[in-house]
């Protein structure tokens, strides 16, 4: 197997490669790709470069030429000599880097653009367009669902743990509106507790105590009703929001879906919402929610792009990819629509584009994507 992907990889790059000399520089697109074929990361680089040959076949043109170099990963000196030989093989854009923590490394380079996949700043800088699912277009696609839903009191949850921080700066920024935050520790133990804090869940059991009494040593009927219904209950009264949004992943997550069922928040009316999961089928074992809507990109053309990949290269994709994938889209658009591409100010239009992940606009040098939403029920992905 390691063989077989060895071989495609070598196919691949000479495909690339082969191409740098068939047409005059004026006639061709060169865009470079940074990614770590090498290291503990080699998987991710290995797919990115995939996805790129799958973009190719697509747009079919022959004067698109892709120039793939290993950048590593968190490796200055390897990711400069990359982007030194892309430079040098003359490309004037680059997809990546794959990781924010790069940014300022590649900043230097002011005489390139770069493309990148990462999703922590949907504002252009001077050289770089980061094309990532951010949180800030996922809250704006979940904030306009919630206003829909006529929801007016919701609860933005978010960890303490290393993106505190900056999930803090994006929300201050966003300036939501009738949105109360509230903050959580990573750990499961005292999560729990802090749920029952925010959801009065001591109090709203003591209610439900209190209320019984009222009719224990009454006999009428209407008594008799009234506490068989009170013994159905765990707690008795709502809590003081009517939506969430969560911002975790995986077990995090699940924990804390969980403890707000704990603390018997009534599903039917508080609407449970969190990020983009990448259409993650373990949630569908959380037995305890009942329906979880989330943004996402477009679930159909994501299962397309998996499927096709699969189909040709019989493993499936990394998440990322499908963002690079839509790169090499969006660079192509930009260069057929204008003959050249000078800068990022050439990715500024006012049309709309619409790609694999979902549609694409820019707006006072900020790239947002609209993002649909989805919904987890009966083992499916359902879009709202």
């Amino acid at each position: 197997m390691k063989f077989k992907i060895f071989t495609i990889i070598f196919y691949i790059l000479f495909i690339f490669n082969s191409n740098l000399f068939s047409e005059e520089n004026n006639k061709t697109l060169k865009v470079g790709l940074l990614a770590p074929l090498s290291g503990p990361y080699s998987e991710v680089g290995k797919s990115l470069l995939y996805s790129l040959q799958l973009a190719l076949e697509e747009i079919d043109d022959k004067n698109v030429i892709i120039i793939p170099r290993d950048s590593g990963f968190n490796n200055k000196e390897k990711l400069n000599g990359a982007i030194n030989e892309i430079k040098s093989s003359g490309a004037k854009i680059i997809i990546g880097p794959i990781a924010n923590s790069e940014f300022n490394e590649v900043k230097k380079f002011n005489d390139l653009i770069f493309i990148s996949p990462s999703n922590i700043n949907p504002k252009f800088s001077t050289n770089i367009i980061s094309i990532g699912i951010s949180l800030e277009s996922q809250l704006d696609a979940l904030t306009k669902f919630i206003k829909k839903l006529e929801k007016k009191k919701t609860v933005i949850m978010y960890p303490k743990n290393e993106y505190f921080e900056l999930i803090e700066e994006k929300i201050n920024d966003l300036n939501l509106k009738n949105i109360k935050k509230f903050t959580y520790s990573s750990n499961p133990e005292v999560l729990t507790g802090e749920i029952e804090i925010l959801t009065n869940y001591s109090q709203r059991k003591r209610n439900l105590e209190l209320r019984k009494k009222m009719f224990e040593d009454k006999e009428d009927d209407q008594s008799v009703r009234e506490l068989e219904r009170l013994e159905q209950l765990y707690t008795l009264g709502d809590v003081n929001f009517d939506s969430v949004i969560i911002i975790d992943f995986g077990n995090n997550l699940k924990s804390v879906l969980t403890s707000l069922v704990y603390s018997d928040v009534n599903q039917s009316k508080v609407l449970f919402t969190t990020i983009n999961q990448w259409f993650d089928e373990s949630i569908f074992y959380e037995n305890t929610i009942k329906n979880l809507y989330y943004p996402s990109v477009n679930y159909k053309e994501f299962r397309k792009y998996n499927n096709k990949y699969f189909d040709k290269f019989k493993i499936y994709p990394n998440e990322i990819t499908i963002l690079s994938y839509d790169a090499l889209g969006l660079i192509y658009y930009v260069w057929k629509k204008n003959g050249e591409i000078k800068s990022v100010n050439d990715f500024l239009f006012k049309n709309k584009i619409k790609g694999k992940i979902g549609t694409f606009s820019f707006e006072n040098g900020r790239l947002t994507q609209e993002l649909d939403i989805y919904k987890t029920e009966d083992k499916k992905f359902i879009k709202f």
